[in-house]
């Protein structure tokens, strides 16, 4: 017990009994449609994919900026949003390029304003988490205006094929990169809680000089972070 409480991981047999749980889900149902879907779509459909569903999350995004105190990345948020929603065909193109894309979630805010991380979590099919990130994710489902509006219009449709798509585009960008990670790793399970902690302290910090370089994202919220075209999220198995 002492050795997952310095890990900050107290329920660790049953992280790793979940943790398999996923394992089995990926390989069995998630790694193959996502193979299928990478070899049926042309890398330009998949691209307007991702891009159609990081401007859906734009709304989000900016609301965190604004709850973290960040009127400059809030402004470059909305202006990306309406670029891309006027010029962009709804967002399926990149409007501005040249800006890297950034990611704010609850959780990110809740630590800004100075809430701990809580333990370590491996949530059923979602992946790596910590309280503090459970909180964030369940606050920004309700937060979101497209969830909201659904939700409202009996349409429950809607979140579930924008996380669905969402996943599958996420999963279909790393398949290489989280077999050499299970490949190369003595501990899979370990190494999956270590790159997902450092990675949501690199997005927390925005990515600030004096941190690792970008990591890649593991969680199952199916974001991107700013350095989404070198990192894009794992799925964990």
């Amino acid at each position: 017990m002492a050795a997952f409480e310095e890990a900050n991981d107290p329920i660790e047999p049953v992280n790793r009994a979940i943790f398999a749980f996923n394992q089995g889900v990926d390989k069995a149902v998630i790694k193959p449609v996502a193979q299928v879907y990478r070899g049926i779509l042309p890398e330009a459909v998949r691209d307007s994919v991702r891009n159609f569903m990081r401007n859906l999350r734009a709304p989000l995004i900016f609301a965190n900026d604004l709850l973290q105190g960040e009127p400059d990345r809030a402004m470059e948020t909305f202006g990306r949003f309406a670029a891309n929603t006027l010029w962009g065909l709804g967002g399926l193109f990149e409007i501005v390029p040249d800006k890297p894309h950034h990611e704010e979630d609850l959780g990110q805010t809740l630590a800004v304003w100075g809430a701990g991380e809580g333990p370590y979590l491996v949530l059923p099919i979602i992946g790596p988490s910590s309280v503090r990130h459970t909180f964030g994710r369940v606050g920004d489902y309700f937060m979101d205006p497209i969830n909201y509006w659904a939700n409202h219009q009996g349409e429950d449709w809607i979140p579930i094929t924008r996380t669905v798509v969402t996943g599958i585009d996420s999963r279909s960008r790393v398949i290489e990169t989280l077999d050499e990670i299970e490949r190369t790793s003595i501990d899979f399970y370990a190494a999956i809680r270590s790159l997902y902690r450092q990675q949501r302290a690199d997005l927390i910090r925005n990515g600030a000089p004096g941190e690792d370089s970008p990591l890649p994202d593991i969680s199952i919220d199916f974001e991107d972070d700013e350095n989404q075209e070198k990192t894009s999220a794992l799925k964990e198995g």
